[in-house]
């Protein structure tokens, strides 16, 4: 299998906003080229979760995705096509961050091991004082005496947990799940949500992703840290286990409808805000009287937008969290 690989030069401020743009445009993976060096406490700086950290500062930045060539197209025309809608998705940010020149260099490569590449720079670190998330493959970390252990190998899903957007969702968990609540992670991803959620005490969880791949790297992800993991045929709360399923909830309505079965006092979604806008009138259907619909992956500037946009979907927003340049916003159905 080929790729064409485009490499986008940008400046370091303008990272998380070039990153969210192609991550609505549908490119999963992104590998950011940068001269800032990081500390260990600035992991989360990047719209992806594993930062390169080098030694030497410098702002310039370059922002590497990956297109799978169809071969049965004109590669010429549908590289050319993917650099103008690059570009165009990327110039909206024009005025709220210097973006650089923006200039876009494609390269082929074949499918090797660029996959797995980024696996060097994922280690354990903390959330609070007591969440370690660990890589699967890391060995001698250090466990502290009453330590909460999650172990993630996210593959190609999204998730390791480091971003900015997971630690706030993390947050608002750890505050609102109650001992014994049912869950609901839309948008599982390595299902680090769900699992944190149960071993925080949830009775149950339940993870959906759109990507039958993420739904398989979250079923390993839980079995990796010792949960219960059921597959009955329809999303459905199995008392103390979890269960992850491939679906849309926004667009395939048989599928929503067989995820309201039951009402959840808690729903999360990681995602990104133009993706949990439509989602809102779906999520209403979901929630559990009383229940709270956690959300992330809120660039700052549209905070007061999604704000409105909740309370237009009868919500009222109980609570925001801030972590650099995202927002976590947690609504309520209004009363």
């Amino acid at each position: 299998m080929k790729w064409t690989v485009f490499t986008i030069t940008t400046t370091v401020d303008a990272e998380d906003y070039v990153c969210a743009a192609l991550a609505e445009l549908g490119y999963d993976g992104v590998e950011i080229i940068d001269n800032m060096p990081l500390s260990k406490e600035d992991v989360a700086a990047q719209f992806i979760d594993i930062p390169l950290v080098t030694d030497e500062s410098d702002r310039t930045s370059k922002i590497r995705c990956y297109a799978e060539i169809d071969e049965d197209s004109s590669s010429e025309n549908d590289t050319e096509s993917r650099i103008a809608e690059i570009r165009d998705a990327i110039e909206i940010y024009r005025d709220i961050v210097p973006l650089g020149d923006l200039a876009i260099e494609t390269t082929v490569t074949e499918d090797l091991d660029w996959i797995n590449n980024w696996k060097q720079y994922f280690h354990s670190f903390r959330i609070g004082e007591d969440i370690l998330i660990k890589p699967t493959w890391e060995e001698n970390t250090e466990v502290r005496e009453g330590d909460l252990v999650i172990e993630i190998d996210p593959g190609t899903a999204f998730g390791t947990g480091s971003h900015e957007t997971t630690w706030l969702c993390i947050e608002a968990i750890r505050a609102h799940v109650k001992e014994g609540d049912v869950v609901l992670d839309i948008g599982c991803g390595s299902g680090i949500l769900a699992i944190i959620a149960k071993k925080l005490g949830a009775g149950s969880c339940i993870g959906i992703d759109i990507d039958p791949i993420a739904v398989d790297v979250a079923k390993e992800n839980a079995e990796q840290n010792n949960l219960t993991v059921v597959e009955p045929e329809n999303p459905e709360i199995v008392d103390g286990a979890v269960s992850f399923y491939a679906g849309d909830v926004i667009t395939d309505r048989e599928f929503a409808a067989s995820c309201v079965l039951t009402k959840y006092p808690v729903v999360v979604a990681n995602i990104l805000a133009d993706v949990i806008k439509p989602m809102m009138p779906v999520v209403k259907d979901f929630l559990a009287d009383g229940g709270c619909f956690i959300t992330s992956g809120i660039l700052r500037e549209r905070e007061e937008e999604m704000v409105a946009e909740f309370e237009r979907n009868g919500y009222r927003v109980t609570e925001r969290r801030y972590k650099n340049d995202w927002v976590s916003l947690t609504a309520e159905l209004a009363r």
